[in-house]
């Protein structure tokens, strides 16, 4: 699906189709928001063309699967970043690539499904942003999604505020196991953070710069969206350390424990051990044994055999192993 939103000189907004286009090059000093929701490879790629953007950022734009990047041609920047289609519980997105050509007065979006964050602003809401310029409302865009992905991240911190007391208590495999799940759910995370704060720290350079797209007038937008994306990205690594501390103590507590049952089967062992050798010789029932003839003998051998489990009692106690 082909939509636009044309903003003509007068202030006037108009929504509709590829219909839209010719109008907008027919007013010099309009903008134009032209969303591509397509599934359509060949028909994206022949209307991106025909808006004059490289052929390079078409063939990323098209990719199933590129880091988020950004990067300036000679009349668009092209940004490149992981939006959201849908947000789930327990830190799980269902991600979606979006494409971002912004011109000086257009704006064009390629995703292949919906997006939150531009149905959002596909609204008077983001008229006011074209209205300022399509790179204003290009890096609001990139905003709203750094925004949903920080409330899902504060949502999570909660619950991981209610695991660490758990843990507190007691922990068990159960808990283990989910806990390693969100610690892999967080690296996925920081990784896309970790792209996003390439293409903020990009913008403040390009803002420096002072190009004909973007200028020092969207220095206060730029440093926001940058700002954002640098807290989600110490979020995500202070919750990823957090889990990470609790696997580990869980880990060293478990271990502690093994350590223990394993050092007490071994005073055990360490005592039967020549209890046992002993009692294994005289239950031979050799002839040539002359201690079996011995009235006592049967007494010496019980009082000998305490005395060497009594002795290697305090022996292990005086070491601190029992």
């Amino acid at each position: 699906m082909i939509k636009c939103m044309l903003l003509k000189a007068d202030k006037t907004c108009i929504y509709g189709g590829e219909e839209l286009i010719n109008t907008w090059r027919e007013h010099t000093n309009s903008y134009l928001w032209l969303d591509i929701d397509s599934h359509d490879k060949q028909e994206e790629r022949q209307l991106l063309q025909k808006m004059g953007c490289h052929s390079l950022a078409i063939m990323d734009a098209q990719r199933d699967r590129h880091p988020p990047k950004i990067e300036l041609f000679n009349d668009y920047i092209f940004m490149l970043y992981r939006g959201i289609y849908q947000p789930k519980d327990d830190l799980l997105f269902d991600h979606l690539q979006i494409s971002m050509f912004v011109g000086i007065n257009i704006l064009i979006t390629s995703h292949a499904k919906d997006s939150m964050s531009i149905e959002h602003l596909f609204s008077a809401e983001g008229a006011k942003y074209l209205r300022k310029s399509p790179i204003t409302l290009a890096l609001r865009i990139f905003h709203f999604s750094c925004g949903i992905y920080l409330n899902k991240l504060f949502e999570f911190e909660e619950k991981l505020e209610t695991l660490e007391d758990q843990f507190q208590l007691g922990g068990d495999d159960k808990m283990m196991q989910e806990i390693t799940l969100y610690r892999s759910r967080l690296t996925k995370l920081k990784r896309t953070f970790s792209y996003h704060s390439n293409i903020g720290s990009e913008l403040k350079i390009l803002v420096t710069d002072d190009t004909p797209i973007i200028n020092q007038a969207e220095l206060h937008t730029v440093i926001d969206v940058h700002e954002r994306i640098e807290r989600l990205l110490s979020l995500s690594q202070m919750h990823y350390d957090i889990c990470s501390d609790l696997i580990n103590g869980y880990l060293s507590v478990t271990s502690h424990q093994l350590n223990a049952t394993m050092r007490v089967l071994t005073v055990i062992t360490a005592i039967f051990i020549p209890l046992g050798f002993l009692a294994g010789v005289y239950g031979m029932n050799f002839e040539h044994i002359p201690e079996l003839k011995v009235t006592y003998g049967y007494y010496y051998l019980l009082g000998f055999m305490g005395f060497i489990a009594t002795s290697l009692i305090v022996l292990f106690k005086k070491k601190r192993w029992l």
